[in-house]
């Protein structure tokens, strides 16, 4: 009940920086490439229940539904503005949407898309799947996408173990000096 106070309260005090940024990237992203604005991605969340996420499209319409890591030319696929976006994590903004549904939480292991079965398997192995996902989490401090899954999912239960308000406050912390640093994105 405190985690989800503390999102709701979050995301209503930043509202006030978060909306207009939030409407610039999307005009940007309309301006600079054929499609939507957004891309809704169906993504594991609690339980292992498939949910819609939204993020604002950094890939080409057309790209394949798979990680990043999967295709075979990434930097091919990214809009004009799509790996700035995703450098600053500005891409993620919409998810926020998900935040106040209750799909999500701002910290919690990050949602797997919906194909991933080896990083859900292992996730259900070692009890993370009862985690609602985040926005950011402990994993994503400690390697981002530069983290191979056996070991993304040893965060993730690292996480399990340890998750606590302050352990929160503190992901979300070190998460904005790794955003500003831009460490540990690929593409």
């Amino acid at each position: 009940m405190l985690k989800r106070s503390f999102d709701l309260c979050v995301i209503l005090v930043a509202s006030a920086v978060v909306l207009p940024i939030a409407v610039l990237v999307g005009i940007a992203v309309r301006l600079t490439s054929p499609g939507p604005a957004m891309y809704w991605s169906d993504r594991v969340g609690l339980d292992n229940r498939v949910f819609s996420m939204p993020k604002f499209r950094t890939m080409r319409v057309g790209t394949p539904a798979v990680a990043t890591h999967l295709l075979a030319n990434p930097e091919a696929h990214l809009t004009p503005i799509g790996s700035f976006l995703r450098r600053s994590s500005l891409d993620e903004l919409p998810q926020l949407w998900s935040i106040l549904r209750g799909h999500m939480s701002l910290v919690g292991p990050r949602p797997a898309l919906f194909n991933q079965k080896d990083l859900i398997l292992l996730r259900t192995e070692c009890g993370v799947h009862q985690l609602v996902p985040g926005l950011t989490g402990w994993a994503q401090i400690n390697g981002r996408d530069e983290l191979p899954i056996p070991e993304k999912v040893r965060f993730d239960a690292e996480y399990l173990v340890q998750k606590s308000f302050w352990f929160d406050v503190q992901i979300l912390w070190l998460t904005v000096v790794r955003v500003v640093r831009r460490e540990g994105v690929r593409h």
